[in-house]
Protein backbone atom coordinates (compact mmCIF):
# COMPACT_ATOMS: atom_id res chain seq x y z
CA UNK A 1 0.00 0.00 0.00
CA UNK A 2 2.52 3.12 1.21
CA UNK A 3 5.86 2.14 -0.97
CA UNK A 4 7.68 3.88 -2.28
CA UNK A 5 6.68 4.10 -5.31
CA UNK A 6 3.55 5.81 -4.65
CA UNK A 7 4.93 8.41 -2.97
CA UNK A 8 7.28 8.94 -5.85
CA UNK A 9 4.91 8.67 -8.28
CA UNK A 10 2.32 11.25 -5.98
CA UNK A 11 5.15 13.55 -6.35
CA UNK A 12 5.57 12.90 -9.61
CA UNK A 13 1.94 13.46 -10.66
CA UNK A 14 2.50 16.61 -8.53
CA UNK A 15 5.29 18.33 -10.12
CA UNK A 16 3.75 17.74 -13.62
CA UNK A 17 0.35 19.28 -12.45
CA UNK A 18 1.76 22.51 -10.84
CA UNK A 19 3.82 23.60 -13.94
CA UNK A 20 0.62 25.75 -15.10
CA UNK A 21 -0.06 26.81 -11.01
CA UNK A 22 3.80 28.09 -10.96
CA UNK A 23 4.03 29.91 -14.54
CA UNK A 24 1.02 31.49 -13.45
CA UNK A 25 2.62 32.28 -9.60
CA UNK A 26 5.69 33.96 -12.03
CA UNK A 27 2.94 36.39 -14.07
CA UNK A 28 1.49 37.30 -10.77
CA UNK A 29 4.57 38.35 -8.74
CA UNK A 30 5.60 40.07 -12.37
CA UNK A 31 3.07 42.20 -12.13
CA UNK A 32 3.03 43.17 -8.29
CA UNK A 33 7.00 43.03 -7.22
CA UNK A 34 5.75 44.88 -4.14
CA UNK A 35 3.92 41.65 -2.96
CA UNK A 36 3.94 41.18 0.75
CA UNK A 37 5.10 37.90 1.79
CA UNK A 38 1.65 36.94 3.61
CA UNK A 39 -0.16 37.42 0.49
CA UNK A 40 2.33 35.18 -1.19
CA UNK A 41 1.84 32.93 1.11
CA UNK A 42 -2.02 33.17 0.60
CA UNK A 43 -1.67 32.81 -2.94
CA UNK A 44 -0.08 29.67 -3.19
CA UNK A 45 -2.06 28.19 -0.45
CA UNK A 46 -5.23 28.83 -2.86
CA UNK A 47 -3.50 26.84 -5.96
CA UNK A 48 -2.48 24.23 -3.81
CA UNK A 49 -6.16 23.91 -2.28
CA UNK A 50 -7.43 23.81 -5.83
CA UNK A 51 -4.59 21.20 -6.87
CA UNK A 52 -5.74 19.22 -3.77
CA UNK A 53 -9.81 19.36 -4.43
CA UNK A 54 -9.73 19.01 -8.62
CA UNK A 55 -8.25 15.32 -8.46
CA UNK A 56 -10.12 14.32 -5.45
CA UNK A 57 -13.39 15.41 -7.35
CA UNK A 58 -12.19 13.73 -10.72
CA UNK A 59 -11.44 10.49 -7.59
CA UNK A 60 -14.89 10.93 -6.47
CA UNK A 61 -16.81 11.24 -9.74
CA UNK A 62 -15.16 7.85 -11.21
CA UNK A 63 -16.74 6.20 -8.79
CA UNK A 64 -20.09 7.84 -9.04
CA UNK A 65 -20.93 9.62 -12.01
CA UNK A 66 -18.40 8.36 -14.54
CA UNK A 67 -20.61 8.78 -17.89
CA UNK A 68 -21.50 12.49 -17.13
CA UNK A 69 -17.77 12.91 -16.06
CA UNK A 70 -16.29 11.41 -19.50
CA UNK A 71 -18.55 13.96 -21.66
CA UNK A 72 -17.08 16.82 -18.87
CA UNK A 73 -13.49 16.28 -19.68
CA UNK A 74 -14.71 17.20 -23.42
CA UNK A 75 -15.05 20.88 -21.56
CA UNK A 76 -12.36 21.06 -19.58
CA UNK A 77 -9.56 22.54 -22.03
CA UNK A 78 -12.51 24.90 -23.03
CA UNK A 79 -12.90 25.94 -19.73
CA UNK A 80 -8.97 27.11 -18.86
CA UNK A 81 -8.35 28.06 -22.35
CA UNK A 82 -11.64 30.79 -21.84
CA UNK A 83 -10.33 32.10 -18.19
CA UNK A 84 -7.09 32.07 -18.87
CA UNK A 85 -7.14 33.78 -21.80
CA UNK A 86 -9.88 36.03 -20.56
CA UNK A 87 -7.28 37.26 -17.72
CA UNK A 88 -4.34 37.92 -19.72
CA UNK A 89 -6.17 39.36 -22.35
CA UNK A 90 -8.00 42.25 -19.87
CA UNK A 91 -4.31 42.47 -18.64
CA UNK A 92 -2.44 43.01 -22.25
CA UNK A 93 -5.36 45.69 -22.88
CA UNK A 94 -4.95 47.35 -19.57
CA UNK A 95 -1.31 47.46 -20.53
CA UNK A 96 -1.49 48.63 -23.99
CA UNK A 97 -4.47 51.11 -23.46
CA UNK A 98 -2.86 53.18 -20.22
CA UNK A 99 -0.68 56.39 -21.10
CA UNK A 100 2.53 55.65 -19.89
CA UNK A 101 2.10 58.21 -16.24
CA UNK A 102 -0.69 55.80 -15.46
CA UNK A 103 1.54 52.55 -15.19
CA UNK A 104 0.41 51.86 -11.56
CA UNK A 105 0.76 48.03 -10.69
CA UNK A 106 -2.63 46.38 -10.53
CA UNK A 107 -3.05 44.24 -7.71
CA UNK A 108 -4.47 40.70 -7.60
CA UNK A 109 -8.04 40.56 -6.54
CA UNK A 110 -9.55 37.49 -4.75
CA UNK A 111 -11.89 36.65 -7.67
CA UNK A 112 -8.69 36.76 -10.53
CA UNK A 113 -7.41 34.43 -8.09
CA UNK A 114 -9.99 32.13 -7.40
CA UNK A 115 -10.32 31.95 -11.53
CA UNK A 116 -6.63 31.61 -11.61
CA UNK A 117 -6.57 28.23 -9.67
CA UNK A 118 -9.72 26.87 -11.45
CA UNK A 119 -8.27 27.35 -15.05
CA UNK A 120 -4.50 26.32 -13.74
CA UNK A 121 -6.40 23.13 -12.48
CA UNK A 122 -9.43 22.17 -13.98
CA UNK A 123 -7.49 19.56 -15.93
CA UNK A 124 -6.25 17.96 -12.50
CA UNK A 125 -9.86 16.76 -12.67
CA UNK A 126 -8.63 13.84 -15.62
CA UNK A 127 -6.39 12.63 -12.87
CA UNK A 128 -9.54 11.05 -10.90
CA UNK A 129 -8.98 8.45 -13.52
CA UNK A 130 -4.85 8.21 -13.05
CA UNK A 131 -5.74 7.09 -9.35
CA UNK A 132 -8.67 5.85 -9.84
CA UNK A 133 -7.42 2.30 -8.10
CA UNK A 134 -6.56 3.94 -4.67
CA UNK A 135 -9.43 3.46 -2.12
CA UNK A 136 -10.26 6.72 -0.67
CA UNK A 137 -7.38 7.03 2.42
CA UNK A 138 -4.54 6.63 -0.37
CA UNK A 139 -6.42 9.43 -3.02
CA UNK A 140 -6.50 11.69 0.10
CA UNK A 141 -3.16 11.26 0.53
CA UNK A 142 -2.00 11.56 -2.86
CA UNK A 143 -3.75 14.43 -3.23
CA UNK A 144 -2.28 16.20 -0.19
CA UNK A 145 1.24 15.15 -1.51
CA UNK A 146 0.03 17.25 -5.21
CA UNK A 147 -1.24 20.26 -2.84
CA UNK A 148 2.30 20.39 -1.10
CA UNK A 149 4.53 20.40 -4.26
CA UNK A 150 2.27 22.90 -5.63
CA UNK A 151 2.28 24.93 -2.81
CA UNK A 152 6.23 24.89 -2.96
CA UNK A 153 6.45 25.69 -6.79
CA UNK A 154 3.50 28.48 -6.22
CA UNK A 155 5.84 30.25 -3.68
CA UNK A 156 8.66 29.80 -5.69
CA UNK A 157 7.44 31.21 -8.60
CA UNK A 158 5.93 34.05 -6.43
CA UNK A 159 9.56 35.14 -5.42
CA UNK A 160 10.95 34.45 -8.17
CA UNK A 161 8.25 36.79 -10.66
CA UNK A 162 8.33 39.73 -7.62
CA UNK A 163 12.18 39.44 -8.16
CA UNK A 164 11.82 40.00 -12.16
CA UNK A 165 9.05 42.26 -11.52
CA UNK A 166 11.23 44.98 -10.06
CA UNK A 167 13.56 45.07 -13.07
CA UNK A 168 10.52 45.33 -15.67
CA UNK A 169 8.11 47.12 -13.86
CA UNK A 170 6.62 49.13 -17.09
CA UNK A 171 6.26 45.97 -18.88
CA UNK A 172 5.17 43.44 -16.37
CA UNK A 173 1.43 43.09 -16.77
CA UNK A 174 2.43 43.11 -20.61
CA UNK A 175 4.32 39.95 -20.01
CA UNK A 176 2.29 38.77 -17.13
CA UNK A 177 -0.85 38.75 -19.71
CA UNK A 178 1.22 36.62 -22.74
CA UNK A 179 2.36 34.45 -20.17
CA UNK A 180 -1.48 33.46 -18.85
CA UNK A 181 -2.43 33.60 -22.89
CA UNK A 182 0.28 31.27 -23.25
CA UNK A 183 -1.00 28.90 -20.55
CA UNK A 184 -4.07 28.87 -21.93
CA UNK A 185 -3.02 27.73 -25.01
CA UNK A 186 -0.84 24.80 -23.65
CA UNK A 187 -3.29 23.48 -21.15
CA UNK A 188 -5.79 23.52 -24.20
CA UNK A 189 -3.95 22.03 -26.78
CA UNK A 190 -2.15 19.51 -24.95
CA UNK A 191 -6.01 18.27 -23.31
CA UNK A 192 -7.11 17.87 -26.87
CA UNK A 193 -4.66 15.55 -28.11
CA UNK A 194 -4.64 13.68 -24.84
CA UNK A 195 -8.19 13.76 -25.89
CA UNK A 196 -8.00 12.45 -29.59
CA UNK A 197 -5.23 11.12 -29.59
Amino acid sequence: MWTLSFFLNSILLGIGLTMDAFSVSIADGLNEPNMRKHKMVGIAVVFALFQFAMPMIGWVCVYTILDKFTLFRYAIPWIALLLLGFIGGKMIYETLHHKKEETITKKLGILGLLIQGIATSIDALSVGFTISNYDWVEALVACAIIALVTLSFCLVGLFFGRKLGGKFTSKAELIGGVILIGIGLEIFISNMIELYA
